[in-house]
Formats: C-alpha cells, sequence, structure tokens
C-alpha cells in the first residue's frame, strides 16, 4: 500500500504488493521508550499495519532497558542492536553497521524514530539512505547550544526526516526558521504525556515510598545525567554541594544514573562527599512506574533531563532545572519549570523559595492532553495511504 516513490528499490515493496503498512520503530534510550509505546499501541488497532520494534542497546542496563518494556506494556523488540556503551562515534558507528540489515530485510515504509539520542540520529541516515521515509517524534526541540551532543541529533534526524511531528508551537517556529517544508511538519502535542497518563493510575499503586522511606510531598527528587554536569569532576561537585544543602532542609532522593555512578566510581572525594551528605538518599536507577510516583509526589524536582522538564510540567510540580539553557522552552514559558544553572548559589535559594511554597505552579501546554499518538498514527496511516495510490 505504501511506497517511498524514492530510488531504492528494497525497502516499501513488501507494503506496496501486500496492501499492508509496514512501520519500523526504534527505541534505544530510557526517554525513547515513553514516546514510542503509545504510538505503537495505536497502530495495532488497524489490521492494516505490521509494525517492527528496533532496540539499539544504547542504554543496556535492564534498569534503564528491560524494566521499561514491562511497565509500559511494550512488546519484546523483533530486533536488538546491542550497540552498549563507548564514545559518541563508537555507539553511533555500531548502529549504523547493524540496524542497515535489518531494515533491507524488513522491508519498512516508513522509520519511526524518537527524541535525540545517538540512536535516533543513527538510525534516521541510514534509512535516508536507504531511500526510506523517515518520521520523528519529538521534531523541532532546539537548545542552541552545539556542545550538546542531543542538540546535534536533533538537527541533523529533522534534515533527513519527511514526517516532523513536534510537541509544541515553539518547535514549528524552529523548523520555519530552518527552512523546513512547512507540509512535512505536525503539530502533534507530546507523546511522553500519552505515557504519563496510561501510567499514572498504576503508579498510585507504587510502593517506591515505602522502600526508600520517605512520605509523599515531603522530598524532593533529583537526577543528573548529561555530560556537561557529570564527567567533569568540578562540574559535578558543585551540584553535590547543591543538593548536600537541600537535603539539610528535605530529604533528596537520588535515583543515580550508571553514567553519573561511574564518574563517583572513579572519584573517591565525590563519592564520599555523595554518600556523607545528610538526607541525601542515593538510590539505583528506578522503573518508570516507580519514578512518575515519585517524581508526581515530590513537593521539588531538579534535573537536567529534559523529558522529567516535560513531566513535571504535566503534573503540576515545581521543577529546576540545573543547567544554562533548555530545548523545552514551553516548560519555562508556561509550564512549571525554572532554569537555575549548577551554582549552588543560585540552585539552594530557588530550592529553598519552592520549600517556602513561592515555588512555581504554571500550566498545561496546548495539545498535552493524551491523545498525541493518535494524531500521530492518523497522520503515518495518511501518508501510507497517500503514497500508495
Amino acid at each position: 500500500m505504501c511506497s517511498t516513490g524514492q530510488n531504492f528499490a528494497g525497502p516499501g515493496r513488501r507494503g506496496h504488493l501486500t496492501g499492508v503498512m509496514n512501520f519500523l520503530h526504534v527505541v534505544g534510550a530510557r526517554p525513547n521508550f515513553m514516546k514510542v509505546a503509545p504510538v505503537l499501541a495505536q497502530l495495532r488497532k488497524d489490521p492494516r499495519v505490521r509494525q517492527v520494534l528496533v532496540h539499539t542497546g544504547q542504554h543496556y542496563d535492564p534498569r534503564m532497558s528491560d524494566v521499561f518494556f514491562q511497565d509500559l506494556g511494550m512488546p519484546a523488540p523483533d530486533a536488538h542492536l546491542g550497540a552498549g556503551s563507548g564514545s559518541h562515534a563508537q555507539q553511533t558507528a555500531k548502529i549504523l553497521v547493524e540496524v542497515e540489515p535489518v531494515i533491507l530485510r524488513e522491508e519498512p515504509d516508513v522509520v519511526v524514530v524518537a527524541g535525540d539520542v545517538n540512536s535516533t540520529m543513527a538510525v534516521a541516515l541510514v534509512a535516508a539512505k536507504l531511500g526510506v521515509a523517515v518520521a520523528h517524534i519529538e521534531a523541532g526541540l532546539r537548545s542552541w547550544d552545539w556542545r550538546m551532543p542531543e542538540e546535534v541529533n536533533r538537527v541533523l534526524t529533522d534534515r533527513m526526516s519527511e514526517l516532523l511531528f513536534t510537541p509544541s508551537r515553539d518547535a514549528d517556529q524552529n523548523l520555519a526558521k530552518e527552512g523546513i517544508d512547512p507540509n512535512r511538519v505536525h503539530f502533534v502535542g507530546n507523546v511522553m504525556i500519552d505515557s504519563l497518563h496510561a501510567a499514572l493510575p498504576r503508579a498510585r499503586e507504587s510502593r517506591i515510598h515505602e522502600q526508600l522511606g520517605v512520605r509523599k510531598g515531603e522530598y524532593a527528587l533529583a537526577t543528573l545525567h548529561r555530560p556537561s554536569n557529570v564527567d567533569e569532576p568540578a562540574a559535578l561537585e558543585r551540584l553535590l554541594v547543591a543538593l548536600a544543602e537541600v537535603s539539610g532542609r528535605i530529604p533528596v532522593v537520588f535515583p543515580v544514573h550508571p553514567r553519573t555512578r561511574a564518574r563517583l566510581s572513579l572519584d573517591a572525594t565525590l563519592r564520599a562527599k555523595a554518600e556523607s551528605a545528610r538526607g541525601l538518599k542515593l538510590a539505583d536507577p528506578i522503573g518508570y512506574l516507580d519514578f512518575l510516583a515519585l517524581t508526581a509526589n515530590a513537593r521539588l524536582v531538579m534535573t537536567d533531563s529534559g523529558g522529567i522538564q516535560e513531566e513535571t510540567t504535566a503534573l503540576g510540580v515545581p521543577c529546576l532545572t540545573v543547567r544554562h539553557n533548555t530545548e523545552r522552552p514551553v516548560t519555562v514559558e508556561v509550564g512549571s519549570n525554572t532554569l537555575v544553572g549548577t551554582d549552588p548559589a543560585q540552585v539552594v535559594p530557588a530550592a529553598v523559595a519552592v520549600l517556602e511554597g513561592r515555588g512555581k505552579k504554571g500550566r498545561v501546554p496546548d495539545l498535552w492532553d493524551g491523545r498525541a499518538a493518535e494524531r500521530i498514527a492518523h497522520i503515518l496511516v495518511r501518508f501510507c495511504e497517500e503514497r500508495g495510490r
């Protein structure tokens, strides 16, 4: 039914000959799962659709990967590329090599990628060179900071995509400024919020608060994983100082990302600082449902994660983003997020203000209504129907 109409004769043939629409979805790291799961579920309702799920293995720790398949009700991946760790170049190269034969074998009409991780850009590049249409979920976000690997991935993926699904109006404006054909751009809302809405009832049953020894509404939640924040000892030390000061006022739950834990394991001074801070509760990575329960019931969230900025805005929880920029300005302009940088002299007073009841409430942005995946699925099917005519 759907044919790319481009030069390569491989992908697209199966759909064209059988009347079936073939979609290949890619996940690689923790943020991808929440964006892809609702789209998989929506497309599964159409009997004309065949779907293949590829896990690149960029996040290979079961606590950062396997648990999300369970929590989000995702099917087991049809292919696992085993990308593993390594430098950006090594990881990207591994995915480039491993995904090409999968695309050739599966003959998708559209390759669907999400977010801004290395897996997203690498798979989009292979698909584009094979003449397969690429659909990018969460297109158009910009931090304007090219020192961030994610910014490079975002911009390149958008340039290679035929369908660009944006979560907010500022993303539409960014793409227009870059000369992207507006006919390729579709404002659909934030698909991560679909996952959040679907998971909240189960998250409310979580026992994670009891397990960590904290009471709902009486703790802060913190996450750190950005290379700029954790790779340099001085940068990580500043943030640990800030967390330690805040933890003197309220318990701070700190699930330690594998990247951050690796840095702590290499520096005894930093490790001692983290472990000795009064009220700072170090934890292993936490699954989606338990983490959602922690986020929804926190007095305050401190993070460098993009997705958590969105989730806190959807939940109305005050969020302090320990970065100097964000690719999600709608969470600051409309939502409950505040950019505070990484200096303890800025972070701690901002946290105290929230704890004293002067936190930012905000509102939920347009189309963050739990129906983004429905809109995405409709556009994907219509795209294939029109290509098959």
